[in-house]
């Protein structure tokens, strides 16, 4: 299975039939297991073996099926999957500190992953050190000795800096602190995280994954020893596991996930490419640009690909951005992200709100500022639609 292609194994990874011999994974729909003798249920309270399970919130046969299948995407050697992404993040994070640790952190993250560092992890006394994240002479003067964790998003949420993978785990690895990758605008389609040194991986699997606006779910992707003896003891023990209809989505989500993922990849850098240097807008941002920042790590990190979002600037503030998402008509508004619809936002007003004026200037996240995820939709009809919303946010 290792030597499998990446379609085959989204299809095919992880596989495990009952005795009727289904083509569909089953859904193990059930909370617990039963057990042959009072001897077997003493033992395997003991020690699980590989293909035995106590109770849902430890494991379950479907749940089961869709953490392997994704470790086999991710070339990582196990998984944990989560009840939602929030769920990976705050479970690799907490599973890894206590009282007195240290954290760097990238500065520009996704609203609720800065509420863990800086008021949950804060409240238990973790110290917490944010840094501009594409700033490496930034992680090196912020890491400390008693540094335990480092983390930060490949591409972050909505600005697309895209983080240098590699670079950061060098100068973590130093110290001896662990890497935590939020993955989920690189998608386990384009990123190799783990390979460029990453130790732990988290997407939040409602984006691509399902992609197409189900069910929540995430997921957490390590070594086998950091996934049993350090998250799951945590996930299990607070109940943030995913549930087993839940992981059946996600499964049938991967089977098409290359697919979706590449044509919204293609989509995005072609309204990206149509709309840069319209008149309404005071930058266009999308990492397959030649244009971005970064397109040079975006070549070595990424193979050169953007991903499924891109972030419009407009001129006029948040009245002109209202304007724009008002006069869309293809796709919604909403705060989602990585759907076959396209979807756009205004994180200032939404997933962004809680942050300070100060913060959000600090992040580039001006009132202008729209994350539009594209979707499945003919190309041309979207760059239509955006083309009329930009005009219309002028007038």
């Amino acid at each position: 299975m290792s030597d499998w292609s990446k379609r085959t194994k989204l299809v095919h990874g992880g596989t495990r039939r009952s005795q009727y011999n289904e083509v569909s994974e089953a859904i193990f729909l059930t909370q617990g297991f039963v057990y042959d003798s009072a001897e077997q249920a003493e033992a395997r309270f003991i020690e699980t073996g590989p293909d035995e399970f106590i109770y849902a919130r430890y494991g379950n046969p479907t749940v089961d099926m869709f953490e392997k299948r994704i470790a086999m995407l991710e070339g990582a050697e196990d998984a944990f999957a989560t009840a939602s992404g929030m769920a990976a993040v705050n479970g690799a994070l907490t599973s890894l500190v206590q009282a007195g640790d240290h954290v760097v952190s990238a500065k520009a993250l996704f609203g609720s992953c800065l509420h863990i560092l800086e008021n949950i992890l804060a409240k238990f006394g973790v110290d917490v050190t944010f840094v501009d994240g594409t700033d490496l002479d930034a992680w090196r003067a912020a890491v400390r000795p008693d540094t335990k964790v480092c983390f930060f998003e490949s591409m972050s949420n909505p600005t697309l800096e895209v983080i240098d993978i590699q670079g950061v785990a060098e100068i973590a690895h130093s110290v001896g602190a662990t890497v935590v990758v939020d993955n989920v605008f690189s998608t386990p389609v384009y990123s190799k995280a783990i390979e460029q040194g990453a130790d732990v991986v988290v997407y939040s699997a409602t984006k691509h994954i399902d992609g197409q606006g189900r069910a929540l779910g995430g997921v957490v992707l390590g070594t086998k020893d950091y996934i049993r003896k350090t998250l799951e003891p945590y996930m299990k023990h607070t109940g943030g596991s995913l549930s087993p209809f839940n992981a059946w989505v996600m499964l049938k989500g991967l089977e098409t996930l290359d697919l979706r993922v590449n044509a919204q990849a293609h989509s995005a850098l072609a309204i990206a490419s149509a709309v840069e240097g319209h008149a309404a807008l005071e930058r266009a941002i999308y990492p397959g640009l030649k244009t971005h920042a970064q397109n040079a790590l975006i070549q070595r990190q990424l193979n050169g690909c953007g991903g499924t979002v891109l972030s419009l600037d407009i001129k006029g503030g948040k009245d002109a951005a209202f304007k724009f998402l008002n006069a869309l008509t293809i796709p919604v508004i909403s705060n989602n992200l990585g759907d076959a619809k396209s979807i756009a936002t205004h994180p200032a007003t939404t997933t962004h709100q809680r942050l300070s004026d100060a913060q959000k200037a600090d992040l580039g996240i001006t009132p202008g500022l729209i994350r539009f995820s594209v979707g499945l939709e003919d190309t041309d009809d979207l760059i239509q639609d955006v083309k009329v919303a930009l005009d219309a946010s002028q007038v």
